[in-house]
């Protein structure tokens, strides 16, 4: 009994274990796009969409194939209609009628028709559209992929940029708060304006603020980074990317020498798709106006009878069968078929129209977007710089101002600067990877590779 208790409490400390786990994860950046692209609440349904296609395909593929109905029938006629016949018929007076039941009390029917499409000229239309769409579907499903990639590397730079920018802040303010400690003691001991000890107050409660709103955006960010995934916003996300690695691996030159070919470009695709469907939906009004044939086979048994004895074997069944042709010709709409053709021409125009506008649109955002990541490059590497200036420039005041050389508003100018200098350092760090990221979604190289 002790051994099946001590087994029971193993595995339910197992199990707990277990379910603690599995709402932790750690992921690179990679392993993050992964994982995304299978647990992205968009590309699930993106996916399902191209299943959706797929069905749609076969279901317009079905109704140019043979189709059976089966119909049974049972009528009781609780009340049988009566027909009057002249009363001369049976010997009677002349002028006179007699009423006479023809149908049974009860009668019932099985019957079965088989239903095949000979020429429809938009079955035929039909079928080309069915496959443009699941086309459309499946470039559709490839644009979500490379927009959750694309989703995933932001949120997962923003929630590093985070980390790093609250870490910063916490040490600007632990240096500050050292600062105003010994500015306070010897202010105490007259060797110091009360003004020193102002000026440092006053900027250690703006940064205690901004820290504040540092914590809530680093939780908004983590957030953010599960939504993208695909998981529970309430789950940990720990990253083993650190923020440094991620830039650098972002930073390289040639990669804004990469071919730009508009047939991989997936919204040029896309467009194409789109032409296709307006142009077979003018083929398809134009088929309207052809005749569309299609035969048929019936085969039917009836039974009648007074009584319900439609289960009995002795009961007679009456069978009959029938084979045809039916043909529909289009003759007259009233300029409505004409109407709807002419419609169907003009969304083929608008058609053209936006493929055109989109060719251009790609090219320029193409060249916008090489040149924005050649600016985030060069951006990164002087703010760089500039913050090494900065933290040297406040360095030297920390020196002046401790030993009396320079003023508290001096030194204040330089902590401003180089706290200026840090947000421009780590925001120049996510355009880099923000930048390298739309450069590849639309080279789309992440499906090229």
């Amino acid at each position: 009994m002790n051994r099946l208790f001590i087994l029971i409490v193993f595995f339910s400390v197992s199990l707990s274990g277990y379910s603690q786990e599995k709402n932790t994860y750690r992921l690179s950046l990679e392993e993050a796009i992964q994982f995304a692209l299978d647990s992205n609440y968009t590309a699930i349904n993106a996916r399902r969409d191209v299943a959706a296609a797929i069905k749609q395909k076969w279901e317009t593929t079905a109704t140019g194939l043979p189709q059976i109905d089966a119909a049974v029938s049972y009528q009781n006629n609780l009340k049988q209609q009566i027909t009057p016949l002249p009363a001369e018929i049976i010997g009677g007076e002349p002028g006179t009628f007699v009423p006479v039941t023809f149908s049974p009390k009860q009668n019932a029917s099985v019957s079965a028709t088989l239903n095949q499409l000979l020429f429809d000229g938009s079955y035929i239309v039909g079928l080309q559209a069915a496959r443009v769409f699941l086309d459309y579907s499946e470039n559709a499903f490839e644009k979500t992929r490379l927009e959750v990639r694309k989703g995933v590397i932001l949120a997962y730079g923003s929630v590093l940029l985070s980390n790093e920018n609250v870490s910063i802040f916490e040490k600007n303010r632990q240096t500050l708060e050292n600062n105003l400690n010994e500015t306070q003691k010897v202010f105490e001991n007259g060797l110091a304006e009360e003004e020193d000890v102002e000026q440092l107050q006053i900027t250690l409660l703006e940064i205690e603020t901004l820290l504040s709103n540092a914590k809530r955006m680093e939780q908004i960010a983590k957030e953010t980074l599960n939504m993208a995934l695909g998981i529970p916003i309430e789950s940990e996300v720990q990253l083993s990317d650190s923020l440094d690695q991620l830039v650098e691996q972002q930073i390289d030159l040639s990669f804004l020498d990469t071919n730009f070919s508009l047939d991989q470009n997936i919204d040029f695709r896309i467009a194409q798709n789109l032409i296709q469907q307006r142009n077979l939906e003018l083929k398809l009004e134009k088929s309207r106006a052809l005749p569309s044939l299609s035969a048929f086979v019936n085969y039917s048994t009836l039974a009648f009878n007074n009584d319900f004895t439609f289960l009995d074997q002795e009961q007679a069944w009456f069978q009959s069968s029938l084979l045809g042709i039916n043909m529909n010709i289009p003759i007259i709409s009233s300029g409505g078929r004409g109407a709807r053709t002419q419609r169907a021409k003009i969304a083929v125009e608008q058609a053209n129209t936006q493929y055109e506008q989109t060719l251009e649109q790609l090219k320029l955002d193409h060249n916008n977007a090489r040149s924005d990541y050649q600016f985030a490059i060069e951006k990164y590497e002087n703010s760089k710089k500039n913050l090494a200036l900065a933290e040297r420039v406040e360095n030297k005041n920390q020196i002046k101002f401790v030993e009396g050389i320079s003023s508290s508003f001096d030194l204040r100018q330089a902590q401003l600067q180089l706290y200026n200098a840090q947000q421009i350092y780590l925001q120049a760090m996510l355009d880099v990877i923000s930048s390298k990221a739309t450069l590849e979604t639309i080279l789309n190289t992440p499906n090229n590779k």
